[in-house]
């Protein structure tokens, strides 16, 4: 086994691997280092008392979870799901609604997205753990009747009977629609029905055929609706566990156009969820400190009622930032032939004391502080390895002073690359590799992505193009959401886009009668049609709109690809990151403005087709297949292994190997060896012991 400054030189600096960004607490796995038992436990503490007030009196309540950046506030909201999701159902909202007249519809997805996860150590989702708790089923002799061996054949075969079973039970419930909600909750039931019924209670727009399928002749349309939906799960639970929703980061919700967060009509939700009695609610908001202290005198004091209780998050002690170190140390330490004396070598206590006289600080800053320690110190038993390196060379006599003279290149080449600026630009790539994977997984289908935020999401790419004057809600009515408008640099005329995946045909009518009506009024001169899903056919009247509009026109109907929808999201949720004050690149917050001009550096966007069929980035040449189609694939790899090296200075190339399979799941490690060897033939990396065994060699960059 290597001691440990060789493992220190060979692996990735464990800080580097926590970025403490919003993160929902269902999508991705959250960093275990941050969970010292002591850190924050008063406020967990405080938040399962509430919880099992609700569980008591089943009366909803709300408690806000207030922060400076950095403190913990989305990791916190991770840590309670962990720990009382035995005991509740456990929702996660972001608040990055694309409209503020939106937001009930914006919760009630967020909602069933949350309840068809699977906990932790069970085997079905939330959402029919929720079903089966229902008082309704857990009476004896109706539990031996309907939980037996053969409960989905009994189930699906007696639709009506579970309808009126559930009504009878919960007649004096107040019910929103119970026909229409029984019959979609008796459809869980069926394994073929189960994935649509879930796409009506969050809200899609269905196509006839899928709503025929479930015996409904409408979907959920309206704010009203969505709200009385969301209220149903509340009412008929209240002999099972409590549904918490876990509101985060507030600093992502629209601004007016003074600059302020449009809060009021977030504040007059959590009023309506005790005024309206949506029971078995627990609503935990999170919030910047700062933000909340803005926006205080913008909020209505019967609103301010609603919060039962405010929890601060405090700072953490030093013994807990130790604590923190030890955690991200400790899977280096365990690879060393002999454990090092301390727990968070090779960094001291007494950099923390130094760095924090106060002995207080945060855990970002904890994080931060390690990330930069690590590296220098791996700097310096960089330094001892060429100086041991060039000895033994010079050793060995005259003949092999070029290869010393190699070595000294090397290592000057390495340092030259210890720019600021410049790491900042390859772990920013780093990062967005990770963020555009995880998308990738989140979004298979375009349609699961509602239009509002599909354009939202165009917006915001479009701003960084450099497009001015954007307009939002080109068209009038309920779809207005769906469209903008903006004008190009110099040009009268007016370009109107509008995107709808809807696959109801009946609001594509709507849609296509409002395009219709921007036409004949002349409101624009150029009208973009973003749609992937059909457009119907033969006497539907939306799609004889459709024809009229976008047939030999010069208006447009441009079919999006899934991977731009991709690219679109994954900036979306980098803007999130930095709206939040969570996003850090190389121990340094990255705001708005900042991000902006990363992304403009690297050029990222510009592979977006959907940007490119706008005319907003230039059109890429596609390159011919020829039979090799695999190089053309591999070469997000060879970005990253340079990024990589960037960011390490100095590794090992089975490291550098391992972290580019597991970020690229479908590439071999042949392939990357293939792609080492050929960066190193481009001199863009080099290889300090090429000779050495396959596990012992080292690899750095050449500036």
């Amino acid at each position: 086994m290597a001691n440990i400054n060789e493992i220190i030189l060979r692996e990735v600096n464990p800080f580097n691997r926590i970025n403490p960004k919003p993160m929902n607490f269902w999508e991705e796995q959250q960093n275990a280092s941050l969970n010292v038992d002591s850190i924050h436990q008063e406020v967990i503490n405080d938040i399962q008392e509430f919880l099992d007030l609700v569980v008591t009196d089943h009366r909803s309540r709300s408690v806000m979870v207030v922060g400076d950046p950095g403190s913990g506030k989305s990791h916190l909201l991770g840590r309670l799901k962990r720990t009382l999701n035995a005991k509740a159902f456990f929702v996660y909202i972001l608040c990055d609604w694309a409209d503020s007249n939106n937001i009930w519809r914006h919760i009630l997805r967020y909602t069933v997205d949350s309840l068809i996860q699977i906990p932790d150590e069970q085997t079905e989702s939330q959402l029919m753990l929720w079903l089966k708790s229902l008082s309704a089923f857990t009476k004896r002799s109706l539990k031996q009747r309907f939980f037996n061996d053969n409960i989905w054949e009994f189930l699906s075969s007696d639709r009506q009977k579970f309808i009126k079973h559930l009504k009878d039970t919960y007649k004096t419930a107040r019910i929103y629609n119970p026909d229409i909600f029984f019959g979609l909750l008796h459809d869980l039931t069926n394994p073929e029905l189960y994935t649509l019924a879930c796409e009506w209670l969050r809200g899609d727009s269905l196509s006839e055929e899928s709503m025929q399928a479930l015996k409904v002749k409408q979907c959920i349309e309206s704010e009203d609706e969505a709200k009385n939906i969301l209220a149903n799960f509340g009412r008929i639970s209240t002999e099972t566990k409590p549904i918490v929703l876990c509101f985060d980061n507030l600093d992502t919700m629209p601004k007016m156009q003074d600059g302020f967060l449009d809060i009021q009509p977030f504040f007059d939700v959590n009023t309506t969820i005790h005024g309206e009695s949506l029971k078995n609610f627990l609503v935990i908001i999170s919030i910047i400190t700062n933000t909340l202290n803005i926006h205080q005198n913008r909020i209505q004091q019967a609103d301010k009622a609603g919060i039962h209780k405010y929890l601060k998050l405090k700072s953490i002690n030093l013994e807990q930032a130790e604590s923190i170190w030890a955690y991200l140390l400790k899977n280096l330490h365990i690879q060393a032939s002999s454990l090092p004396k301390s727990p968070i070598f090779p960094l001291e206590r007494q950099l923390l004391e130094s760095n924090f006289p106060g002995k207080k600080t945060y855990p970002r800053n904890v994080i931060n502080l390690g990330m930069v320690a690590y590296q220098t110190y791996k700097e310096h038993i960089k330094e001892e390895f060429f100086k041991k390196n060039n000895q033994e060379i010079t050793e060995n006599g005259k003949e092999n002073i070029q290869k010393k003279t190699d070595i000294s290149t090397t290592k000057n080449t390495t340092d030259t690359i210890n720019n600021v600026e410049e790491i900042i630009q390859a772990e920013f790539r780093l990062l967005w590799e990770q963020e555009y994977k995880k998308t990738q997984l989140k979004i298979k289908k375009i349609n699961l992505t509602a239009s509002s935020d599909l354009i939202r999401m165009l917006q915001e790419a479009m701003e960084l193009c450099g497009v001015q004057q954007i307009k939002p809600k080109l068209l009038n009515g309920r779809f207005a959401s769906y469209s903008l408008s903006y004008q190009k640099l110099g040009k009268r005329d007016k370009i109107g886009i509008v995107w709808t995946e809807d696959a109801n045909m009946n609001s594509f009518f709507h849609v296509m009668s409002a395009c219709q009506k921007v036409i004949q009024q002349d409101i624009c001169q150029t009208l973009y049609l973003i749609r992937l899903s059909s457009v119907g056919q033969g006497r539907l009247v939306g799609y004889q709109i459709y024809q009229q509009v976008f047939t030999a026109t010069n208006h447009i109907h441009l079919k999006p690809s899934l991977t731009s929808v991709h690219y679109l999201a994954t900036y979306h949720n980098l803007i999130n990151a930095a709206l939040s004050q969570e996003l850090v690149i190389h121990g340094k917050v990255i705001n708005l403005q900042y991000l902006q001009s990363l992304m403009l550096s690297s050029k990222i966007l510009d592979k977006c087709n959907l940007l490119q069929d706008l005319g907003l980035v230039a059109k890429q040449e596609t390159v011919k297949d020829n039979g090799n189609s695999k190089k053309e694939d591999l070469r997000p790899v060879k970005d990253f292994l340079v990024n990589l090296v960037k960011t390490q200075s100095f590794m090992g190339v089975p490291t550098l190997i391992k972290n580019s399979v597991e970020q690229f799941p479908n590439v071999k490690a042949n392939d990357v060896q293939l792609l080492i060897e050929l960066l190193c033939q481009e001199k863009k990396v080099k290889i300090i012991n090429p000779k050495a065994k396959l596990q012992d060699q080292l690899i750095c960059l050449v500036a």
